[in-house]
């Protein structure tokens, strides 16, 4: 049943709209102290950059299987260029990306020595979108939707200012109107903004955060929370993802905790990211939410016993 779900992702299409960065990594090893302060210095040996953000999630679909439209905006800079660069490397789609002068492309550099990180260092603008550049972006968006069968659609929220609360009532009122789904990877500045939609998937800490008060990662912990974000967002399907403990899931008739399957990890960057696009490509296929559920915490293990901000494919999910 489940490798069968994994070979319908193909047949479906996905509009990721959200926030996108480069993430880079420098590699290299460290045999001494600075001798200016008490820091290592680290020989850089490599250097890599990676589509991340909502660009990730957008890899991860089409590394699935999946067909993906990717809508954001960048700035009209030379870290800009590089993302177009590695767009097209990935052979993903720039129609529904727009440039700003007014935004710088968010940057996340980490660097690496033996295998272990350092330091992160961020570039990045988070204001929200002018509203000539919402104007813009919202019609770039229905453009898109006018002349493609999209099936679901996958709200990739960062607090970058690329999401306002227009543009997430718009398009979650365009995909009612027309019988899509969506899905949402929220983050604090919007969390109670998207009412109505098919699923939303936050974190243990953002819930937290978003509902003010702690929760035990527990089903007993989560089910009267969860039930309460359900009615305050109009929402019959909520995930949360609880890092080592697997993820949380309420259906409308149920509630339970799928466990990890993780046995080593070398880096959870870009898990959540995994995880929403098995989400969305599951819902997509129609698929029982147990399973994707399932699937979903797969992929997440699958991704962290890898280094770096790196895609699944669909063999891997399989196998």
């Amino acid at each position: 049943m489940i490798k069968e779900l994994v070979a319908q992702f193909e047949h479906q299409k996905i509009l990721v709209v959200g926030d996108v960065m480069i993430d880079t990594y420098l590699m290299g090893k460290v045999d001494r102290i600075s001798p200016e302060a008490p820091v290592p210095v680290v020989l850089l040996q490599g250097e890599q950059h990676r589509l991340g953000g909502a660009a990730n999630v957008a890899l991860n679909i089409a590394s699935l299987g999946g067909e993906v439209v990717l809508c954001s905006v960048i700035g009209d800079d030379e870290k800009g260029a590089l993302f177009k660069r590695l767009m097209d490397a990935e052979r993903l789609s720039l129609k529904g990306v727009l440039s700003s002068s007014t935004r710088k492309t968010t940057t996340k550099t980490r660097v690496f020595a033996s295998g272990q990180q350092l330091l992160r260092l961020d570039s990045e603008d988070k204001h929200f979108l002018s509203k000539d550049e919402e104007e813009a972006f919202l019609k770039r968006i229905k453009d898109i939707l006018s002349n493609e069968s999209i099936d679901v659609i996958l709200f990739q929220d960062y607090n970058k200012g690329v999401l306002t609360v227009r543009i997430i009532k718009k398009l979650i009122e365009v995909a009612r109107l027309n019988g899509m789904q969506t899905v949402v990877d929220p983050k604090m500045d919007n969390f109670f903004a998207y009412k109505g939609v098919t699923l939303f998937k936050p974190n243990l800490k953002e819930i937290s955060e978003s509902m003010g008060v702690q929760i035990a990662p527990s089903k007993e912990g989560l089910d009267p929370i969860v039930e309460t974000l359900k009615s305050k967002i109009d929402c019959d399907k909520i995930i949360v993802t609880l890092s080592d403990k697997g993820i949380y899931v309420s259906d409308v008739n149920e509630c339970y905790i799928v466990e990890t399957t993780t046995k080593s990890v070398a880096d959870v960057s870009g898990a959540g990211d995994t995880v929403i696009s098995v989400l969305a490509l599951g819902l997509a296929a129609k698929g029982d939410l147990k399973d994707i559920a399932r699937l979903s915490n797969k992929a997440a293990g699958i991704v962290c016993g890898k280094l770096g901000v790196v895609p699944i494919t669909s063999e891997e999910l399989k196998k």
